[in-house]
């Protein structure tokens, strides 16, 4: 066994390749909203709609095929639950720049992160009480954060330490602070406390026993992704799609091993559900698998080598709600032992493996996203769920109708509370983004202007790993360089009067020539989007 078990069980972004909501109707009436009121006449017209469609079809299909379409009856919870009395995952540690502010989202509060002059992690509203300036478009002064518009300045617990325009002797004004949020650096990742009246609940921040334990190796992407986070969880809930949606991704996806799927769930509550789930032909090996909220998906296999002892293989998914139809996750998969060819490969192959994954899944995400949005109806008026692929999707849109009076917005099994206002889209990159945007485009090159573009891989994953960045910067700087050098032996081997100097000079020209070719594919590699190219089986 190998870390591309998990890694192929639950490869990074997993999707709902068996649910199109444009063909399932029903005749049932549409369910009352919490939080959105739908007009008489749009409602009038959603149920003609659905009553257009003929119930036979789904009655047709044998009732031990389909999940009941009624849910629970939702019992009362003495715990309300309170989408900002919880920790949400920011970034990975070791991938917070050191120079310059991190502008990042939750929900649709903007916050803004940034390593003071002593190395703290210090976490702050992202605008400026002068003017509202976005302070992540600043810069880092001698430790503190400068807002670029008129150079306030601002340290520690947010207060005003600098105002150029203050006369000499006046004092900053008291209301001159900005508000700051409690971050914590756990197990390499970096959460923050999004309450505004509870101190840190440190009992609600997640802790993952595998990655604790000596040796445990792990894996780590970030990637930024063009769907609500609901959307991303609920994908990677599905590990039925991977064989089809995936197939030939890694050594182990193959759509021939599509099968029915073996899912109970053994524990629910106001803080998430857990259970196990197995693939009918091998039902020897049972994953275990635990959602956490507000955003945590684990997936854990433990099994037992010809010694006796026990391997553990994780698959972690820390999945941030970024603000409408847009999310951050955090990937880790991990694994107490792995062969050593795997220790050979380069990580920038495994991240842009991971990138594939993505993009492969992305057209339909997408699309689920929006219609979800258009048709602003429950999930069970739209999505046919199987029980043999479907349960913890369903479980999870559960969970948002036992939760969901508490989140900015949400989309449940049979309830949903929709957005009251449409997101706002920026036209201008901020934070780390910024510092790239003049002078790199799309693909990571030198020397073009561009505008963020959220589905490609460059800003969905390069901008925010240190590691990838600095391989694509060094690839293009080799690849001109072998170019430069075979210009040199070409022109050298015309220069030259002896036949062998000239065959010298004309093979290494095309030595480096090939050279740079190769340093240009995998530059292509890290930085462009995957394609998939249909054929005919």
């Amino acid at each position: 066994m190998s870390l591309s078990l998990p890694s192929s069980l639950f490869l990074l972004p997993l999707s709902k390749a068996l649910q199109q909501p444009s063909s399932i109707c029903t005749s049932r009436s549409l369910p009352v909203t919490h939080g959105y009121r739908i007009s008489p006449i749009a409602l009038a017209k959603k149920r003609t709609r659905l009553k257009q469609c003929q119930v036979a079809t789904v009655e047709d299909i044998a009732e031990d095929v389909l999940l009941p379409r009624e849910a629970e009856e939702l019992k009362e919870v003495e715990e309300k639950y309170d989408w900002r009395e919880e920790w949400y995952p920011l970034y990975l540690t070791a991938e917070v720049p050191e120079d310059a502010p991190l502008g990042l989202t939750v929900f649709h509060k903007q916050i803004v992160l940034y390593r003071d002059f002593s190395g703290v992690l210090r976490c702050y509203e992202d605008r400026c009480p002068h003017r509202l300036a976005k302070l992540s478009e600043g810069q880092l002064v001698d430790g503190r954060i400068e807002c670029l518009y008129h150079g306030w300045q601002f340290e520690g617990d947010g207060k005003c330490v600098k105002i150029p325009q203050l006369p000499e002797g006046a004092k900053i004004p008291r209301a001159a602070c900005v508000r700051t949020y409690e971050v914590r650096d756990s197990q390499g990742v970096v959460w923050v406390w999004m309450s505004d009246k509870n101190p840190p609940n440190l009992s609600k921040l997640p802790w993952f026993e595998h990655y604790a334990k000596p040796g445990f190796l792990d894996t780590s992407t970030i990637h930024e992704l063009p769907y609500d986070h609901s959307i991303l969880l609920e994908n990677l809930m599905d590990p039925a799609h991977v064989p089809i949606s995936h197939d030939r991704t890694d050594w182990t996806a193959k759509r021939e091993d599509a099968q029915p799927l073996v899912m109970k769930v053994k524990e629910r509550s106001i803080r998430g559900f857990a259970g196990q789930w197995g693939r009918s032909k091998n039902p020897a090996f049972m994953n275990s698998l635990s959602f956490q909220a507000p955003c945590v998906l684990q997936n854990n296999l433990q099994i037992v080598d010809k010694k006796g002892a026990p391997l553990y293989f994780s698959a972690l998914f820390l999945c941030r709600p970024a603000g409408q139809g847009k999310s951050m996750l955090i990937v880790r998969f991990g694994a107490s032992s792995r062969p050593l060819l795997l220790n050979l490969i380069p990580k920038w192959y495994f991240h842009q493996n991971a990138c594939k994954v993505f993009e492969q899944d992305m057209g339909f995400l997408s699309s689920q996203n929006e219609v979800l949005m258009r048709e602003k109806v429950p999930t069970k008026e739209l999505y046919l769920n199987l029980k043999f692929s479907d349960t913890w999707v369903m479980e999870y849109r559960k969970w948002m109708d036992r939760v969901g009076s508490g989140m900015p917005y949400y989309i449940g099994h049979e309830t949903l509370s929709m957005p009251l206002e449409a997101a706002v889209i920026e036209q201008a990159p901020v934070g780390a983004a910024a510092a790239v945007s003049a002078s790199m485009p799309a693909k990571g090159g030198v020397g073009e202007l561009y505008a963020p573009n959220p589905t490609n891989r460059y800003y969905r994953h390069v901008i925010h790993c240190k590691g990838c960045r600095i391989v694509v910067k060094r690839l293009e700087i080799l690849k001109k360089v072998m170019r430069l050098l075979s210009l040199a032996a070409i022109t050298a081997a015309i220069l030259t009067a002896e036949r062998q100097w000239k065959v010298a000079m004309l093979a290494l020209a095309v030595v480096l020539l090939g050279a740079a070719q190769v340093f240009s594919s995998i530059f292509d590699l890290i930085t462009r989007n995957f394609i998939r190219e249909h054929r005919r089986l």
